[in-house]
C-alpha cells in the first residue's frame, strides 16, 4: 500500500512539474483568450472572450433619458475582443506562465506583457468575462467592468460559453 501511495504522489508530483514552465516570445494572437507563442497554442486561463463569431449589441442612439428609448445595433464582439488584444501586444514579447493543458491540448496560462496581467487586462476592459467556470480570479475585475460599461459590457451580449452551445 505504501508502494502505490508513493508512487501516485511521485507520478502527481512530476507531471505537474511538467507544467510550471515558461513560454516566452513574439505572440500572435488567435482570438480574444487564445495566442500562439512559436509552436505553443496558449488559452488564456481564467477567462473567455467572445468567439470570432459572435455578435453583441451596443447603444447608438438614445432619444431623451426621460422617453427612455434606446436603439442598439450590432457589432462583431468577437472580432473586436481579437483587436484589442492585438492592439495590446503589438509586437512585444510576451511571457506565459503555463499551469496545465485543457482537453484541446492547448496550455492553459497566465500571459504577461511586462508586468501587465493580459489575462486580467482583458477582463478589466471588458474585452473577456471571468471563465467562472474554471476560475474565480477575475470575479472583481469582470463586476468592475459591468459596474463602468466598459467593452461587451457597454449593451448585451451572451455570454461565450452559452454562446458556443447554442451555435
Amino acid at each position: 500500500m505504501k508502494y502505490f501511495l508513493f508512487l501516485f504522489l511521485n507520478i502527481f508530483l512530476i507531471s505537474n512539474l511538467a507544467f510550471s514552465e515558461e513560454i516566452f516570445g513574439e505572440a500572435k494572437v488567435i482570438d480574444g483568450d487564445t495566442l500562439r507563442i512559436k509552436k505553443s497554442k496558449i488559452r488564456l486561463e481564467g477567462i473567455d472572450a467572445p468567439e470570432m463569431k459572435q455578435k453583441c449589441k451596443k447603444p447608438y442612439l438614445q432619444i431623451s433619458n426621460i422617453i427612455g428609448i434606446t436603439f442598439n445595433k450590432e457589432y462583431n464582439c468577437g472580432q473586436k475582443s481579437k483587436k484589442e488584444l492585438e492592439n495590446k501586444i503589438k509586437k512585444s514579447k510576451i511571457n506565459c506562465i503555463i499551469k496545465s493543458k485543457d482537453k484541446y491540448k492547448r496550455y492553459l496560462a497566465t500571459c504577461f506583457k511586462g508586468d501587465l496581467n493580459l489575462n486580467q487586462w482583458m477582463v478589466k476592459r471588458g474585452y473577456a468575462v471571468a471563465y467562472k467556470k474554471y476560475s474565480k480570479q477575475y470575479l472583481a475585475d469582470e463586476q468592475k467592468a459591468k459596474e463602468n460599461k466598459l467593452g461587451i459590457w457597454e449593451g448585451s451580449f451572451i455570454r461565450p460559453e452559452k454562446w458556443r452551445k447554442l451555435n
